[in-house]
């Protein structure tokens, strides 16, 4: 994605919470007064991070957006599930004989 939008600072929707990663990261730290963290990725590599509840975007984005900055929200998608197979059951009462 940054790849895609290399000038805007990309926020990540992950569970209840935005993440910003890397250069992203200190940008958002710095402008919205944010501790900004380091998460381990892969082979002992860390990365800058920050992050801020999703109920908050509505006053953290126009924050970002004031101090100049191009905002992309990137909101996963759950996998699509197989649809299940419908059983159809019998509504007739069994008789007793």
């Amino acid at each position: 994605m940054k790849a895609k939008h290399p000038d805007a600072i990309l926020l990540f929707r992950v569970g209840d919470f935005y993440e910003s990663f890397g250069d992203d990261a200190v940008a958002v730290s710095d402008i919205l007064g944010l501790t900004l963290t380091r998460r381990s990725s892969v082979k002992d590599i860390t990365e800058r991070q920050a992050a801020f509840p999703a109920h908050a975007l509505d006053s953290y984005l126009p924050r970002l957006v004031r101090a100049g900055k191009r905002v992309a929200i990137c909101d996963g998608l759950p996998e699509p599930q197989p649809e299940k197979k419908s059983r159809k059951r019998s509504t007739k009462k069994a008789e007793n004989k």
